[in-house]
């Protein structure tokens, strides 16, 4: 696979990814300070692959259906069903998200909070 670096993009624009998806190749990865952050490809090949992803998600949904998990319902129980699947969601994030209890003061054996003696600087 072509790599292209950000500074030849930023010099030679266009041209780079041009440059780097002749003779065939489709795809370029392009790095960011020494990083591969990025991929560029012809238009025909995001096309196929998005194609590819589309039909992968059919096929998956064909055999949800032909194993039987799926569920008939109006629009309007669809919409009161996901509404209590969010509610709830929401409900468990609030749980997880709760603020823990503080920690309690040190208490003696006369139920008073005990004072820590003061650390003397040491000289």
């Amino acid at each position: 696979m072509a790599h292209i670096t950000a500074n030849d993009l930023k010099t030679r624009g266009i041209a780079a990814i041009e440059a780097s998806l002749t003779g065939g190749r489709t795809e370029a990865v392009v790095s960011v300070r020494g990083a591969d952050r990025y991929v560029v490809m012809d238009l025909a090949h995001y096309q196929h692959l998005r194609e590819c992803e589309l039909e992968a998600a059919l096929a998956e949904s064909r055999a949800e259906i032909a194993a039987g998990r799926f569920v008939v319902e109006s629009p309007a129980r669809h919409v009161e069903r996901l509404q209590a699947l969010i509610a709830d969601e929401a409900a468990a994030d609030a749980v997880s998200a709760a603020p823990s209890r503080p920690a309690r003061a040190s208490r003696g054996s006369a139920g008073k909070p005990v004072k820590k003696p003061a650390r003397s600087k040491a000289r």
